[in-house]
């Protein structure tokens, strides 16, 4: 059996969040998916490994671009272990409620992926699958007075 490929980003930044499977144009519906990029050293080690590891292009000169992978949040075979965390609970989120995070304010998010590893028409490569998210919710001035 070949080895379980995953990585761990502590204090991830999350882009392009869908975890609500909402049908866009660069996505279609049913697809609960976000972007998490990724620190200088691991995007290497994904890309030799064969991890779909992408690239947006930089917004000022001499800046480099950022690396990203997408990550698919799938609940029909190993579902995801996802935690909202907020000052005063914590909250797994399952298929029905992860879409809040499509809109919440992120503080701070902790995940590991793990790969599966495809081939198609002679192509293949590895593709990110969540596998457990920790995220710290931003809370506001009423969040925190009405929270007790």
């Amino acid at each position: 059996m070949p080895e379980q490929k995953t990585f761990m980003i502590e204090d991830a930044r999350i882009i392009f969040r869908n975890f609500a499977g909402k049908e866009g144009q660069y996505n279609r519906e049913g697809d609960r998916n976000f972007a998490v990029v990724l620190p200088e050293n691991l995007a290497g080690k994904l890309l030799e490994d064969g991890w779909n590891v992408r690239y947006l292009k930089a917004r000022e000169e001499g800046e480099s671009d950022t690396a990203y992978v997408q990550v698919a949040v799938n609940y029909s075979n190993r579902p995801p272990r996802i935690t909202m965390i907020t000052t005063t609970n914590r909250t797994v989120l399952g298929e029905e409620s992860a879409d809040v995070l499509d809109w919440m304010e992120i503080k701070t998010a902790d995940l590991i992926c793990r790969g599966y590893e495809w081939t198609v028409n002679g192509k293949s490569g590895v593709k990110a699958y969540l596998q457990s998210l920790f995220v710290t919710i931003e809370e506001d001035e009423l969040d925190q007075k009405y929270s007790e």
